[in-house]
């Protein structure tokens, strides 16, 4: 009897050198994917080094964070592509550097919950 592996999600982290939040956040997610069960060493990280990278990968800041290619906070529409830091709001209200933990959860399970269905 074969086992099957349930999919899953593509977990990416975006970054660029001039911004100093990368490592937080690549903490705060392995932290998460850890508590639901997912290996936090598929991530895949890549630097965005340039302004056509940035274009490329529709990239609005570092760090940017997408599962299954969905940016787990999407930007406002008016939010540049740049090589900048990002901002991200909290559920709270407050600001910060790096997504609020409760949506990488919410983005991951729903991601995990998709490819359960399929």
């Amino acid at each position: 009897m074969v086992t099957m592996q349930p999919n899953r999600p593509k977990v990416e982290v975006l970054w660029w050198q001039g911004c100093p939040s990368t490592p937080r956040a690549l903490a705060e997610l392995e932290r998460v994917m850890s508590e639901l069960g997912l290996d936090p060493t598929a991530i895949e990280v890549r630097e965005v080094d340039s302004d056509e990278r940035a274009h490329a990968e529709s990239f609005h800041g570092s760090p940017t964070i997408r599962i299954d290619g969905r940016d787990v906070q999407p930007p406002a529409p008016a939010e540049p592509i740049a090589l900048a830091c990002r901002i991200y709001r909290l559920r709270d209200g407050r600001i910060s550097p790096t997504p609020d933990p409760e949506d990488l959860a919410e983005a991951l399970s729903s991601a995990i919950a998709v490819s359960e269905r399929r």
